[in-house]
């Protein structure tokens, strides 16, 4: 029997600034302890999606034959916005515009225009908050019509994951490893 109403009622409120602390791996604990093995799965196919290691074709293929509607339409999104970062980074680079793309997300999709416009941004950080704007407002897109379901927890997991990457960077912090790795970039590629 699943209690998801008992689960949502005891979820933190999160702040899209990630303002506050939280104890994201404490919380995400807590939450599993309450799930089944059913849905402990897909909360693990879930966060693996923040393991750079493990995303590749095999795990979106995963995730597009998943049983949760969340995982697959906000699986289908990050390969959308992935490969659309690549794409931006190859012609920016003067290599094919094909190059490194995964197979399996179409060109076309309805963020594509305002993915595009955030890439555009000079300033490396705004740019990495804007695209975890964008996440952030797809999570609230996928989930405006669930009320007591897992789909809400896998919501709230993945805004939990956006909150906890910012509160690990304060903001000097934030700008000085942002800054070095365009130096880096630049350095290394001559843009």
């Amino acid at each position: 029997m699943h209690n998801y109403e008992y689960i949502i009622a005891g979820l933190p409120a999160l702040s899209q600034d990630g303002s506050g602390k939280i104890d994201a791996a404490g919380i995400l604990a807590e939450i599993r302890s309450q799930l089944d093995a059913r849905d402990n799965a897909a909360v693990s196919l879930l966060t693996d999606g923040w393991d750079s290691g493990k995303l590749n074709e095999a795990f979106y293929e995963a995730a597009s034959r998943s049983g949760s509607r969340f995982i697959r339409e906000y699986f289908d999104f990050d390969l959308h916005v992935r490969n659309t970062k690549v794409a931006w980074l190859n012609r920016n680079l003067g290599r094919p515009e094909d190059m490194d793309i995964m197979p399996g997300g179409s060109e076309d999709y309805d963020e594509k225009p305002a993915i595009e416009k955030i890439l555009g941004t000079s300033d490396i950080l705004a740019r990495e908050r804007g695209l975890d704007d964008a996440m952030w407002d797809k999570i609230d897109s996928l989930t405006v019509m669930d009320v007591f379901d897992l789909d809400v927890i896998l919501g709230f997991i993945a805004k939990l994951k956006i909150v906890d990457r910012w509160l690990q960077l304060d903001e000097g912090t934030g700008h000085e490893l942002f800054h070095k790795l365009v130096k880096e970039i630049k350095e290394n590629y001559n843009i």
